[in-house]
């Protein structure tokens, strides 16, 4: 019944901006609520794996199943969604998206949110990659809400490298099965996780590493790792800031989910040196373009988008160092979802206002608008990785396993590379936030209880950066004991 709650409100969300048309209000309050249940039934799910329950299943074969790594991801995708779409209910209100959009908006961003929380409750590799596959369909109707030349581009930019990435996933995919059923014949639930990784000591290790490469950088495109990152900077920019907010804070995790769930098959086949080498590379790579990246950046949302660019660099990494670095992978995961999504929502917000998204026509942003301008400062101490915010204590935590990984000089690399994205985030966002307001930019913040959401995420950034709450502390190292095996 709880997998029923956590997936039957998006698609009935969907289904009713479907049904309503023209578009009205009401059906993206009623968005809003309804997502409520979904995080309700991510909490539940938390919940019962913190009790000692064993994983819930359900579905005929078993198709869905909920252990602490899936539901740390489902509760990090609900709450993002809850967020994006509590924005959205003001999102029409002195825009230029006329109702066939909004509506267009509504049917397919529920739908998107559907496809990311099937992916992470999937117990079937099967049912993960179509689910996955969805997330890029629906996301890349949305990209071009507003039709611009850019944004069309954009989404087919998106469409093609995702699509190609997918593709290669389905290619390790069925390496693995195939080399499963020519071990074991073939057998009930042979694609769901518990099976293909009680037999994954005996599969043949050359099939398996072969495998794992295409699975890595299949799934590795649709999570933004360089060089197979280049859909990213275009399609977050690009993209409605509520949909910006949910791709750069969930989507990408739920493609590194999609990841670690295979890095855990491979290491039960090979041993976890082969995959951890590869994370090590890519997360590294990863780094150095988006560190001398954003020093160039001229554009704000492509700034935050390769912010996301490091990040998801630097969780790669923190999969890379064994059981410590796990644990701050996927504390920064969640630090990093809280305040990326915070970002693109603000981010938002400045681009009506100053109609740009170049960052030399937005000067005065705290004079302008002072509540928007203060929480985007906030978010950028944030997500630079300054105390008292979390993602200084997943940063700390990371670069202490490097440490007792005996990895000295790849440590030695990251901080000189976190150096680097720091200056230029600090930089940009200084030029943006003083300085005098350009003329016929009015003066005055949005509603202040669409800016309330958004109090919630620093609230929890904050909290985290002074203690690890234990009940979340307890969950992690639930998702340590699933990915270590």
């Amino acid at each position: 019944m709880t997998f029923v709650l956590l997936l039957f409100p998006p698609l009935l969300s969907a289904l009713l901006s479907y049904l309503v048309h023209p578009y009205r209000v009401f059906v993206a309050r009623a968005n809003a609520w309804l997502s409520l249940v979904s995080l309700g039934a991510a909490l539940a799910f938390a919940a019962s794996i913190l009790a000692g329950s064993e994983a819930p299943t359900f579905g005929p074969g078993e198709l869905l199943r909920a252990d602490g790594l899936s539901a740390l991801l489902m509760v990090c995708v609900a709450a993002v969604a809850t967020l994006a779409l509590l924005f959205s209910t003001g999102f029409g209100g002195k825009s230029h998206y006329d109702a066939g959009q909004l509506r267009r908006y509504h049917i397919f961003v529920n739908l998107f949110i559907f496809a990311m929380l099937l992916a992470v409750s999937a117990n079937n590799v099967g049912i993960m990659w179509i689910a996955v596959e969805a997330t890029t369909i629906f996301s890349a109707m949305v990209i071009p809400l507003a039709l611009t030349k850019a944004s069309v581009e954009a989404s087919w930019k998106y469409i093609l490298i995702s699509s190609v990435g997918i593709t290669l996933a389905f290619v390790g995919t069925v390496l693995a099965y195939f080399d499963f059923v020519a071990l074991s014949g073939r057998v009930d639930n042979a694609l769901n996780w518990p099976v293909l990784l009680s037999a994954a000591p005996r599969l043949d290790p050359e099939v398996i590493r072969l495998a794992f490469v295409f699975l890595l950088v299949g799934f590795g495109t649709k999570a933004g790792i360089a060089p197979m990152h280049t859909w990213l900077p275009d399609a977050h920019s690009e993209a409605p800031s509520p949909l910006s907010a949910m791709m750069s804070g969930v989507l990408l995790a739920v493609a590194l989910y999609a990841i670690t769930r295979w890095k855990v098959v491979a290491d039960a086949a090979l041993g976890p040196a082969f995959s951890n080498q590869l994370l090590l590379m890519l997360g590294l790579f990863s780094l150095v373009v988006a560190a001398f990246s954003l020093v160039i950046q001229r554009n704000y949302k492509r700034m935050l988008a390769y912010s996301s660019i490091e990040h998801t660099g630097l969780i790669c990494i923190g999969l890379g160092l064994g059981p410590l670095g796990i644990f701050a992978a996927f504390l920064h995961l969640v630090c990093h979802t809280m305040a990326k999504s915070m970002l693109f929502l603000l981010s938002g917000e400045v681009l009506r206002r100053y109609q740009s998204t170049q960052m030399e026509r937005v000067s005065g942003l705290l004079k302008v608008m002072p509540w928007t301008g203060t929480l985007f400062m906030v978010g950028i101490l944030a997500i630079v990785g300054l105390p008292p915010f979390g993602l200084f204590i997943s940063e700390f935590a990371l670069i202490r396993a490097g440490f007792a990984a005996g990895r000295p000089g790849l440590m030695a690399a990251v901080l000189v590379l976190l150096a680097v994205g720091f200056v230029a985030l600090v930089r940009h966002s200084n030029r943006m936030l003083y300085g005098a307001p350009p003329q016929g930019v009015a003066i005055g913040d949005v509603s202040r209880w669409r800016m309330a959401p958004l109090l919630v995420s620093v609230g929890v950034l904050a909290a985290l950066g002074i203690t690890l709450p234990a009940p979340l502390e307890a969950l992690l190292n639930e998702v340590v004991k699933v990915v270590a095996k």
